[in-house]
């Protein structure tokens, strides 16, 4: 299965061919400042690509999320300022959040990225995640649906906040433990996270980066660090991590960039929408990761580093579509389907594996597996077993009942001889259902009856 790194990695160069004319469009300075969500250039038309599975659409049913912030977040959440807790509810998300004097030990007042490892890794993170992960209070001020789904939260997001944007040593450093806040450490820290994130796969992890700071309140070379090391977070980071339950939003890359060049003078515009800029969104049909201003400070200063609103506005425009499609990326990586051979032969034996994960219901769930085997196989009686659950085979239709929790894994295979003597190329789907939430289809394909053409080798003298 492709990790959720390499599926957005593709998706992100989809858009290099388009990236020098969005270049020619943009303009830093010298034309009139749009008001906040205003569209200074309406965005592409979605185009087909590879990558379609993509889906930026909100789940349909409603899914429990918890944000552990300080003071930005608490800003970026409020309504009427950031709305990121209207634009969450409007998605289906049930949102809770931690705050200051949060949890066991006041652990929610720790949140700087040397803290990471307290909450995830550290000795007493069975306390402090029992409790994140059944919290369903709100420490600031937001809207949310009316009803908790029920059930632990699903999605932990979790920000440091600005003062973290001052990291000490060079902007290629290697991951390396030490003292301080530097790149190395940094990346040391969030390399050590992927050993839990990777046991709850249950769970979906989102890293929010922290936000710039001001001008005034770092320098270019710890301004040109954090730079670089949101960007190996967002590149590098996940690119050999296996699973599909940890992404990356670069809420820092989001606020450099503000569509006019008095920065400090224009706190009601932003460039959402804009074509260039500095962003991470769902654009033009794929994400895109982009950086046409060299700027490596807030872009959208109160006084002090704090954004503001029309920052937070651009960044809730931005994350939302961005969260959908790391919702149903996570989703999809819950259960798969794979055939033991991809070129089959008339009267050739073909085994099937549908590995089945109960990630979209809370707690324990009931569920129903349905495989309809299509013309062109045949099921071989007695092959059909799983390793717990009910299983039942009444040809072509084969089905398979359990109840899972949300960490089970459940394996269930069986074999088919293949019927089909003409080529063509067989489809074998799988419905996977929990009463009240997504159904998930997987599918594996094979290819029969197929010719292999050799051509011959000729060597030019």
């Amino acid at each position: 299965m492709a990790s959720l790194r390499k599926r957005l990695l593709e998706s992100v160069l989809a858009l290099t061919a388009g990236l020098a004319a969005a270049l020619l469009v943009f303009l830093w300075a010298g034309s009139a400042p749009a008001p906040v969500r205003a569209e200074a250039e309406a965005p592409p038309a979605p185009q087909p690509s590879h990558l379609s599975s993509l889906n930026p659409t909100s789940p349909t049913t409603p899914v429990r999320l918890i944000f552990i912030h300080h003071s930005t977040g608490e800003a970026w959440l409020t309504d009427g300022y950031g709305d990121l807790g209207i634009a969450l509810m409007n998605n289906n998300y049930f949102v809770s959040d931690t705050n200051y004097d949060w949890g066991p030990d006041s652990i929610g007042d720790r949140t700087d990225i040397p803290d990471w490892p307290s909450w995830f890794t550290g000795p007493n993170r069975d306390t402090y995640l029992a409790a994140l992960y059944a919290e369903g209070d709100q420490h600031s001020t937001y809207a949310r649906l009316d009803s908790n789904p029920g059930g632990e939260n699903q999605i932990i997001m979790f920000k440091s906040c600005f003062p973290n944007s001052n990291l000490g040593g060079n902007p290629d450093d290697p991951p390396a433990p030490g003292d301080g806040l530097t790149v190395g450490k940094a990346k040391y820290i969030y390399n050590d996270l992927l050993q839990y994130f990777a046991t709850r796969q249950d769970k979906l992890f989102v890293v929010i980066t922290a936000p710039p700071l001001t001008s005034g309140s770092t320098t270019p070379t710890l301004a040109a660090n954090a730079r670089a090391f949101n960007n190996w977070l967002v590149n590098d980071w996940l690119e050999d991590y296996p699973y599909n339950n940890v992404a990356v939003f670069d809420f820092y890359n989001v606020l450099t960039s503000h569509g006019v060049s008095t920065r400090s003078n224009a706190p009601d515009i932003n460039d959402l929408n804009w074509a260039a800029g500095n962003h991470h969104r769902w654009w033009n049909g794929a994400i895109q990761h982009l950086q046409t201003v060299s700027y490596n400070y807030a872009a959208y200063p109160t006084g002090d580093s704090h954004p503001s609103q029309a920052g937070d506005l651009k960044a809730t425009g931005e994350f939302l579509p961005l969260l959908n499609i790391y919702y149903h990326l996570w989703q999809e990586g819950a259960s798969q389907k794979t055939a033991s051979a991809r070129m089959v032969q008339y009267g050739d034996v073909i085994t099937y594996t549908v590995v089945v994960r109960d990630l979209s219901a809370p707690l324990t769930a009931t569920v129903y597996l349905t495989d309809a085997l299509p013309s062109g196989v045949a099921y071989m009686p007695g092959t059909l077993s799983a390793t717990a659950g009910i299983t039942g085979a009444t040809p072509p239709t084969l089905t398979w009942t359990g109840t899972l929790s949300p960490a089970t894994v459940v394996t269930i295979t069986y074999a088919v001889t293949v019927s089909a003597s003409d080529p063509q190329v067989i489809t074998n789907s799988a419905l996977i259902a929990v009463p009240g939430y997504d159904a998930l289809t997987r599918t594996a394909t094979v290819r029969a009856n197929w010719l292999s053409v050799y051509l011959p080798f000729i060597r030019r003298r």
